[in-house]
């Protein structure tokens, strides 16, 4: 039996977060996919720092035993979801690509994802991440809504 290439989700930290300490949702549904091994996870080093710093921001208001859990949980994610790693993009590269989107902070994440060369960029960042980004760069860029629209269309 042949089997299906996985689609190649790169998450921006905000829906990663989102899908980790929200009970429900789009962003919990996209954990859902990789949990599921439908889709496999391409987790860059730089949304992997802010993942952690918002969980860490988020801990500090729960009881420790929560809080102990939800780090664990995410642990958990990472190990059972066994993403594919993209590291830093190198500091030259990041400067001379500043043209490519308005926000200095999202030029390194914008240089993960197109490094990777994921099926699609998911974020809810549509402020920076702007369909004029999209146009400058190879990368598939939706928020969670449109890429569920987007494969729900695909199974009419």
């Amino acid at each position: 039996m042949k089997s299906k290439r996985r689609i190649r989700l790169f998450l921006d930290s905000n829906v990663l977060t989102g899908g980790i300490v929200s009970p429900w949702g789009l962003d919990k549904a996209a954990l859902s996919l990789w949990a599921a091994r439908l889709c496999r996870l391409v987790l860059a080093d730089v949304v992997r720092d802010e993942v952690e710093e918002n969980l860490l921001l988020h801990a500090v208001r729960l009881p420790s035993l929560e809080a102990d859990k939800l780090i664990e949980h995410y642990r958990h994610l990472v190990k059972l979801t066994d993403p594919e790693i993209d590291y830093y993009p190198d500091q030259a590269l990041v400067r001379s690509s500043r043209h490519l989107i308005r926000h200095a902070a999202d030029v390194p994440i914008l240089l993960s994802a197109m490094a990777s060369k994921p099926d699609w960029l998911l974020m809810h960042n549509t402020k920076h991440f702007t369909q004029a980004v999209a146009k400058r760069t190879p990368v598939r860029i939706a928020t969670p809504a449109e890429f569920f629209r987007t494969l729900s269309s695909l199974l009419r």
